[in-house]
């Protein structure tokens, strides 16, 4: 699962550095494919209940499945990718959310926010915990700054399939659900707004957006329980 999260990580490290006003969001698909490319991996996403493409590509108010087109990013904007393989059996899932050129402060916060978020799930991602430590640690953190969780979609168990049990919601209380062992592997994935948390899907049947048009954002990792603590199976 490592390799597949690796390849998971290399793909999103250079569609970061191409992220940038002009570019559009079926651009960044192609460099995907491109970069996907002699890697021995399948994309994860592109099939997958029908799903028609390797990338998750969520602008703005985008929570999640936004899909690759020639939308064309421009100053200001944010934009989460999310991408995933299946290697050799197994697979990865990663997301990041990135500012396109100069961002609102306020914007700049909620990518900031939403990240250490993630990090401090990650911390909580420990063999004896129970799995709504890492929900509650998520949900403690944004709502501290004033922005707000979705409960609509949350993370998951990760292995053979893209989805597995358990889900990861993030939000819950501390000391609830299952207890947490070596050789589980989750996938963390907090998706924040700035406004309320609820959402709605777009005609297309994919792409959820923010019910009250504000700014959403998105970061995953693949996170192995591990005796040692958490080991970060999509980080470079």
């Amino acid at each position: 699962m490592r390799r597949s999260n690796l390849i998971v990580a290399e793909v999103l490290h250079a569609l970061k550095n191409n992220v940038r006003a002009g570019v559009t969001t079926l651009d960044l698909e192609r460099i995907a494919e491109d970069e996907l490319s002699g890697k021995d991996a399948k994309p994860a996403f592109k099939g997958y209940r029908g799903y028609p493409w390797c990338l998750c590509t969520s602008v703005n108010n985008e929570v999640v499945h936004g899909m690759p087109s020639k939308r064309v990013l421009k100053d200001g904007d944010i934009v989460s990718i999310d991408f995933g393989v299946l290697h050799d059996g197994f697979y990865g899932d990663s997301a990041i959310t990135v500012p396109v050129g100069a961002v609102s402060p306020d914007a700049a916060r909620l990518v900031k926010v939403t990240e250490e978020s993630l990090d401090k799930a990650i911390e909580a991602a420990v063999a004896g915990n129970r799995l709504l430590d890492i929900s509650a640690s998520v949900q403690r953190c944004v709502e501290a700054q004033g922005f707000s969780v979705v409960r609509e979609f949350v993370g998951h168990g990760i292995g053979r399939e893209l989805h597995e049990a358990p889900q990861v919601p993030n939000f819950g209380l501390p000391g609830r659900g299952i207890r947490l062992k070596a050789g589980m592997v989750l996938a963390i994935e907090p998706m924040i707004n700035m406004g309320g948390p609820d959402v709605k899907i777009l005609d297309d049947g994919w792409t959820a957006v923010t019910a009250d048009g504000s700014l959403s954002a998105h970061f995953e990792h693949t996170v192995a329980i591990t005796a040692e603590g958490p080991y970060v199976l999509s980080r470079l």
